[in-house]
């Protein structure tokens, strides 16, 4: 899998956003962006161009579901894949809200990698979400 693009890590946490950066790079992803608010990555999402975002589900005051509803809304942004990244998930929601999978919470290095190449994958087949 090509790991040069950029990804946008987006985590109310900053030590989880941190902890995210640092298991991508341990799959080979170098070009990683951290934003803590919807908002802000919204921001970030005008600026640059990123060929994955990492979404925190429950953040405030835009949650990752309404962030993922913003970026499908945007025209420049609205192919980019998204995974919802959370403690609890809801398959069905983040379907609904336009993700295009999630990862729950622990999860090791490895666990992310898969969970990257099964959205490209799936993205290329157009197959439906799969948790």
């Amino acid at each position: 899998m090509d790991a040069s693009f950029p990804v946008l890590v987006v985590d109310d946490s900053r030590t989880m956003a941190t902890i995210i950066g640092k298991l991508m790079r341990e799959i080979g992803y170098t070009d990683i962006d951290q934003v803590h608010d919807g908002h802000s990555a919204l921001d970030r999402l005008r600026e640059k161009t990123f060929g994955l975002v990492l979404s925190d589900w429950d953040m405030r005051p835009m949650n990752g579901t309404e962030l993922t509803q913003q970026i499908r809304k945007d025209p420049k942004n609205s192919k980019i894949p998204v995974i919802m990244i959370t403690a609890k998930c809801d398959a069905d929601e983040a379907w609904l809200c336009g993700a295009d999978g999630y990862l729950t919470k622990p999860f090791k290095a490895e666990d992310l990698r898969d969970k990257i190449e099964e959205v490209f994958s799936r993205r290329e087949e157009d197959l439906p979400l799969a948790g």
